[in-house]
């Protein structure tokens, strides 16, 4: 198992059919997340098409993650929490402008992915919105409002995503204050090939 401090963010390969482990080791964190196809990195994961295909803003167990190019990417073969986010974009520095004008800028998942993707030939303007795991955004039925809710997710839950291509991946412990209920905590992940 390998830990993703506080606020930062990691790059890793992900074979087809290797199963990626995310674990929240302390509860109540965030973890953003990105996938690209490894042979063609203009192929990246699209909450719209997913969303279309999935016919659900719910994603959990036996849903599908699928790329801007209508291929499936990911599947989701395990899930302890069943609550995340695929709305909105990841926390920038223009986000804590924008959301904590009080408190320190810090340049947020937006700018951890960037330097973790660096190396894979990944530049900034090609992040998407990322699949925020854990993270708890409720939409109103009426309204369509959006509120951030401190995770649901405790200590030791996790999620594992199977590559249904070969992948590379932009994973984040998160840096938004609303995001986490106000605290930031370190992510864990692993590589196995099975659950």
């Amino acid at each position: 198992m390998k830990r993703i401090a506080p606020r930062s963010g990691a790059a890793l390969k992900l074979a087809k059919g290797e199963i990626l482990k995310i674990v929240d080791p302390e509860g109540g964190q965030v973890s953003d997340f990105l996938a690209y196809n490894a042979d063609d990195v203009r192929e990246v994961i699209s909450n719209g098409r997913t969303f279309d295909y999935e016919e659900t803003i719910q994603l959990g167990r036996g849903a599908t993650l699928w790329s801007n190019r209508s291929n499936p990417m990911l599947t989701i073969v395990e899930d302890s929490v069943g609550r995340h986010d695929f709305l909105l974009t990841p926390c920038s520095k223009a986000t804590f402008r924008h959301f904590y004008p009080d408190k320190p800028v810090h340049r947020g998942c937006f700018g951890n992915l960037a330097e973790a993707l660096e190396p894979f030939g990944i530049v900034e303007d090609a992040i998407p919105t990322a699949f925020n795991i854990f993270m708890n955004v409720p939409v109103d039925g009426n309204t369509g409002r959006l509120r951030v809710d401190p995770p649901t997710s405790k200590a030791g839950d996790h999620i594992c995503l199977r590559a249904e291509m070969d992948l590379i991946i932009g994973i984040t412990a998160c840096s938004a204050y609303a995001s986490n209920g106000g605290s930031f905590k370190p992510i864990d992940y692993a590589v196995t090939t099975d659950v």
